[in-house]
């Protein structure tokens, strides 16, 4: 009688041990949710005088919603948020953008906010905000 080797059943094992471990990774990347990409920013200057008129820019996307639309809003004093004005709607992957002329009415401090609006149609009842801004603050004197 003579005696074999019993190599062959460990290189298999070892093989299938791997290509087990490499469909598990496989399987686990593509579970993995992939993150949007997206930004708000708004800019406005840092002081102004009563009765004049300054910029504020907002400006924002999101790779989400189909089309996206940017809106400005202010408070003053801790009060609750006013949207002011909004940008026309833009397709996602360009940059939405609302640029706004205001007058400074009476001195105080105004925050200024973007936030950006994912709409899956142009006549959407019902935008997402998809994300908001820092604020920007503007000190009338």
């Amino acid at each position: 009688m003579t005696r074999t080797k019993k190599t062959a059943p460990r290189a298999r094992s070892g093989r299938l041990v791997v290509l087990g471990a490499i469909g598990l990774v496989s399987v686990t990347l593509a579970a993995t949710p992939a993150f949007a990409k997206s930004s708000a920013d708004i800019s406005a200057q840092r002081t102004a005088h009563v009765g004049e008129t300054y910029r504020v820019t907002g400006q924002g996307n999101d790779d989400a919603a189909p089309l996206l639309r940017v809106c400005i809003e202010n408070r003053t004093g801790g009060a609750a948020w006013q949207q002011i004005s909004c940008g026309s709607l833009v397709t996602a992957g360009t940059d939405a953008q609302n640029v706004t002329q205001i007058k400074a009415a009476r001195t105080g401090i105004v925050e200024y906010r973007a936030v950006v609006y994912g709409l899956t149609g142009p006549t959407d009842g019902h935008p997402v905000r998809e994300r908001t801004s820092d604020t920007a603050t503007v000190s009338v004197r």
